[in-house]
């Protein structure tokens, strides 16, 4: 096997499931308020990887507010509940937005 189709592979099983996150994340209007490197109503999500980088229990912290909204954290505008996610949803899209740091 060449160098080409071995990056491929590699890169396929890194982007595959980054590339269904970001389409759940968008599925569930998540985008309407965040973006990867921007801020739009909400923090971009390259900033929320990097406030919780290295804390144990970041990813339940982030599926929690994901489902049970959240205030003051990020400035003024309230973070809504969000009914249309469920728990397994918000532990994908937790996890997805560690890893955009």
């Amino acid at each position: 096997m060449g160098r080409a189709p071995l990056v491929l592979l590699i890169w396929s099983a890194i982007a595959v499931p980054a590339l269904a996150d970001l389409a759940l994340a968008k599925s569930k209007n998540c985008m309407s308020c965040h973006a990867i490197d921007k801020k739009v109503v909400g923090p971009a999500y390259q900033e929320v990887a990097k406030k919780y980088a290295g804390q144990k229990d970041a990813a339940d912290k982030l599926a929690a507010k994901i489902m049970k909204g959240g205030a003051g954290a990020w400035g003024a505008v309230p973070m809504p509940v969000n009914k249309q996610v469920n728990d397994e949803e918000a532990k994908r899209l937790a996890a997805w937005v560690l890893t955009l740091k």
